[in-house]
C-alpha cells in the first residue's frame, strides 16, 4: 500500500516505489526518459531521491497513468508546464490527487473488512 513521505532527505528506490506504487524497473526507465528526473547517488552508488523529485514522480504517474500520455507527450506537458512556472503547482496536485486515492483505497479495503467481519 502506497504510503505520505516521510520526513527525511533522501529516500531510497525501494522507498519511492512503495510510495509511488511502481515498481523499480518503471521508474529506472522513466529516469532514462525524462531528463528533469535525476536523482543523485550516495556514496555506494544507489540511487538516493529528494521530496521534489517524488512529487515529480507522482506527476509523471498521473499524467500516464491516469490522465494516458504517451511518454512523448508526458515530455511536452512537463515542458509546458515549466515554461509557464506551473511545474511546483502541477506536481503539489499531483501528490494531492494520489494521496486522495490511496486514503480511497484504504477506505475501501476497511469497509470490504467491516462488511465480511458482519457476514461472520
Amino acid at each position: 500500500m502506497p504510503e505520505r513521505i516521510a520526513e527525511k532527505e533522501y529516500y531510497s528506490i525501494g522507498e519511492v516505489c512503495e510510495i509511488a506504487d511502481l515498481k523499480p524497473h518503471v521508474l529506472r526507465y522513466w529516469e532514462s526518459q525524462f531528463s528533469s528526473l535525476r536523482p543523485t547517488k550516495n556514496r555506494a552508488g544507489n540511487r538516493v531521491y529528494r521530496r521534489k523529485e517524488i512529487k515529480l514522480i507522482q506527476l509523471l504517474r498521473q499524467l500516464l497513468y491516469t490522465e494516458r500520455y504517451t511518454i512523448e507527450g508526458a515530455k511536452k506537458k512537463l515542458s509546458e508546464l515549466r515554461k509557464g512556472g506551473e511545474l511546483k503547482e502541477a506536481s503539489r496536485v499531483a501528490w494531492d490527487h494520489e494521496t486522495i486515492r490511496d486514503l480511497r483505497r484504504e477506505a475501501d479495503g476497511l469497509v470490504a473488512l467491516l462488511t465480511n467481519a458482519e457476514d461472520d
